[in-house]
């Protein structure tokens, strides 16, 4: 599968997405400008309806379907962010929706993800990581006849993740750094389209935890490797990649690189204590990277994402007792 949408699809997308998703706060973080002796400026995205940027490729892709898709239902996979947009858009169109979610998903994203969808919505836990559950939604499209809706692998859902970047330049024209977290791809991919064709020369990285680095085992190969899963705070990011994302990623970023989870932990409780946000694992993890000094940033003009807030209250309190 080629993937490769222009900023034309980004901005297609932004003029249907304007009145129907938030354009999030951008705001110029104190604490980290003066950390890190630079400009840093935070793109709230954890402040999204439904509480990341995954319902601007959801709500993108799923408006995109014709009747005969739709007719049977759709079935996606989701570590739990990408669902609730699925499941917005279905209660809005009226479509079933079977959402496969992995055993990581925290019970706050299974609970909203019900809640949003309603009648609307089948919603299975399957297996424990994120690759279960995408193999089980592939099977049910193949067997069942559904249509099936990718969270990262899709045109329409990529060109609907660029719409934050394209959010984010216009805010902020002059970022020379933009740190992205690095999930199965389209976020960073989407950004990236947008970022570049606006200011060419500003530099992408991609983030992900030591527990799941597929981007930073393939990304010097060139081509997809399989790598092993730990449990990890930045839930959201965990699975395989694939080669379509991989290969549009060479066009537009600069490098990619991991945190611990330690490094996580510390971001969600900075972010917490310095900011009053609540932010899950895979929305801290640039704001880890910076702090852990892992991106030269001397001098520089630094965007971070926050991409999503959506953690479970158990989960935030023991970060938050511990750092």
């Amino acid at each position: 599968m080629v993937i490769d949408p222009t900023i034309t699809d980004v901005l297609l997308a932004y003029r249907f997405l304007k009145n129907r998703v938030r354009h999030t706060p951008t705001e110029r973080s104190v604490p980290l400008s003066e950390k890190l002796g630079t400009n840093v400026f935070i793109k709230w995205e954890n402040q999204q309806i439904a509480g990341s940027f995954k319902l601007r490729g959801a709500l993108n892709k799923m408006f995109s379907l014709s009747c005969d898709e739709t007719k049977l239902g759709v079935v996606t996979p989701s570590s739990g962010n990408h669902a609730q947009g699925v499941a917005i858009a279905a209660k809005m169109l009226e479509v079933r929706a079977v959402i496969c979610v992995p055993g990581v998903c925290p019970m706050t994203k299974q609970k909203a993800i019900k809640m949003r969808g309603g009648e609307f919505v089948d919603l299975r836990v399957i297996g424990h990581f994120y690759d279960d559950a995408e193999a089980e939604a592939k099977r049910l499209a193949r067997e069942e006849g559904l249509t099936f809706v990718s969270s990262y692998e899709d045109h329409f859902v990529v060109s609907g993740a660029g719409t934050l970047g394209f959010e984010f330049m216009m805010d902020e024209p002059e970022l020379d750094v933009l740190v992205v977290p690095a999930g199965g791809g389209g976020l960073l991919n989407g950004i990236a389209i947008a970022a570049k064709a606006l200011r060419p020369h500003v530099e992408l990285y991609g983030i992900q935890s030591v527990a799941s680095q597929p981007w930073i085992k393939s990304w010097p190969l060139g081509k997809v490797v399989e790598v092993e899963y730990e449990d990890s705070l930045a839930d959201g990011l965990m699975g395989s990649i694939p080669q379509s994302l991989l290969d549009l990623s060479k066009k537009r970023i600069k490098d990619f690189l991991a945190v611990t989870e330690d490094d996580i932990a510390r971001a969600i409780a900075f972010l917490h204590n310095e900011h009053h946000q609540v932010v899950e694992g895979s929305g801290a993890i640039g704001v880890a990277a910076l702090l852990a000094g892992k991106i030269p940033v001397e001098g520089k003009n630094v965007g971070v994402v926050i991409s999503g807030g959506n953690i479970d209250k158990k989960r935030l309190m023991e970060v938050l007792n511990k750092f």
